[in-house]
Formats: C-alpha cells, sequence, structure tokens
C-alpha cells in the first residue's frame, strides 16, 4: 500500500487534506479513486493512520482516516552517517540506500582530500534535492520519518558535537587490527541493559574517495572516535555506508 507523509495541520477532526506533488502522484501514478485506501504518516509525531479518499479536486485530495495504525518501520537505534562528499551523483544513491537501510540523519562533510568543492549557493541547493531523495526513499520503504540531510559539517564540527553520541565509529583502511565485529561487541557490552529500553545514538564517519586523511584520522581518534578495519578488501565510499548500516542494524536493533 503506498504511504505519504504530511504535517500536523494537515490533519483536523478525523480528516486529511493532501497537498503538493502528492496530489499529482495519487491522481495520475497511482491512479487512485474516491474509496481507495491510502496509508498515511505524520511526520511531526511519526504516527500512522489507514485513509480512504473522500474526495479529490484540482490541487487537494481529502481523506477520512479509518484507523490509527502501528508505526513499526523505525529502529532504537539512530545511526548519523557522516559521508565525506563524494563525486558526481554518489551522494544521492548513499542517500537513497541508507534511507532504505534504516538510517535516521545523514550528514555531507567536506574533507581535506574531497575532490568536489562547492560553493556555498550550491548547497542549499544540493541539500534541498537531497532532502527530496531522502523523502522519497522514505515513502518507498515505508519508513514512518523522513530521515534528515543536516548542513555540510567539517571534522571540527563532528568532534564539537561528539558527545551527543553514545558511540561514533570511523571507517579507516589504514586500521589493520581492531574490527567493526570488535567494536560492536564492545557496544553490546557497554550498552547491554540499554539496547532494548532506550535509542542509541551512533555516528558512521566515512571518507571520500581519496579516504581519510591521515591528519583527521589522527585528529578524530584523540577525541574519541572509534576507528574501525571492515577487513583486507578496500571498498568504495559509496559501498562503505550500506555496509556498516546493514551490519549494525543486523546485531543491534531491537527485533519482536
Amino acid at each position: 500500500m503506498s504511504k505519504f507523509f504530511v504535517k500536523r495541520n494537515q490533519i483536523v477532526d478525523g480528516q486529511i487534506n493532501i497537498i503538493g506533488d502528492d496530489v499529482n502522484h495519487i491522481k495520475n501514478v497511482l491512479r487512485a479513486k474516491i474509496g481507495d485506501e491510502i496509508e498515511i504518516c505524520n511526520s511531526d509525531s511519526q504516527e500512522n493512520y489507514l485513509c480512504k479518499i473522500k474526495s479529490m479536486e484540482k490541487e487537494k485530495i481529502n481523506l477520512e482516516i479509518v484507523e490509527k495504525l502501528l508505526g513499526i518501520a523505525e529502529s532504537n537505534i539512530k545511526i548519523t552517517i557522516f559521508q565525506g562528499l563524494p563525486k558526481a551523483d554518489k551522494m544521492e544513491l548513499i542517500i537513497q540506500k541508507s534511507v532504505e537501510l534504516g538510517a535516521y540523519e545523514i550528514t555531507p562533510v567536506e574533507m581535506k582530500r574531497c575532490i568536489v568543492k562547492l560553493q556555498e549557493k550550491d548547497k542549499i541547493k544540493k541539500i534541498d534535492r537531497w532532502q527530496k531523495i531522502s523523502e522519497v526513499a522514505a515513502k518507498q520503504c515505508g519508513r514512518d520519518y523522513i530521515p534528515k540531510i543536516n548542513m555540510f559539517m567539517r571534522i571540527k564540527n563532528i568532534i564539537e558535537n561528539i558527545k551527543e553520541y553514545d558511540e561514533i565509529i570511523l571507517a579507516y583502511e589504514n586500521e589493520k587490527e581492531f574490527t567493526l565485529k570488535q567494536e560492536i561487541s564492545q557496544i553490546k557490552k557497554n550498552y547491554k541493559k540499554e539496547i532494548n529500553t532506550k535509542e542509541l545514538k551512533i555516528g558512521i564517519i566515512i571518507g571520500p574517495e581519496g579516504g581519510i586523511d591521515p591528519e583527521e584520522e589522527n585528529l578524530l581518534r584523540e577525541n574519541g572516535v572509534k576507528v574501525v578495519t571492515l577487513g583486507n578488501r578496500i571498498l568504495r565510499t559509496e559501498t562503505v555506508a550500506l555496509n556498516m548500516l546493514s551490519i549494525i542494524m543486523y546485531e543491534l536493533e531491537e527485533r519482536s
């Protein structure tokens, strides 16, 4: 069943008004008719509703709430991806697939070895486009939340906010001993009681195509970031987030 997001102010007296681009999608892509059912998520509260189409106008679709649904798509593991800015459309792929795999937030990071250098005026356009990609991916995979694409950061900004996270992990190709598997084992040990009773905030730092500069790696390590190896094979930057997200979610996510 198709799923769409609305704001709290679109829900009034048991009815929901669909506006904007979703109107065209429901009418012309789904070819929905009056009486058809649609799942709606309040993006402000993550509440889900089963709704029935009551009326269709040119720029608005009115829905009647049939019942409130139990939201089960979100994880207690809140993962933020700090992605070194890659070339071309790789960031779009990273965002799309990371949202599908359960990422909570994605932050583009300007690092020393980033090939792409954006002007300030272009950054806003990129964030807007990437946020739309996140929204489309969230709809497609049935999320109860649209992962936020944060504004660009630098390494120093990550360090300034490090206390907001339970753990931050850096995947580094020159690390040879401490593995992601060992780090996950430590998290399970350190947060044994909390894993199934609270939210765990985990950050993942990923370098661009050229990898993390040794000075950046050393600075992050000195400030408490856990540096891990992902194995003997060197992964492309667009593969690392998907690899780490899949493993961490599988190992730590609360499952019924």
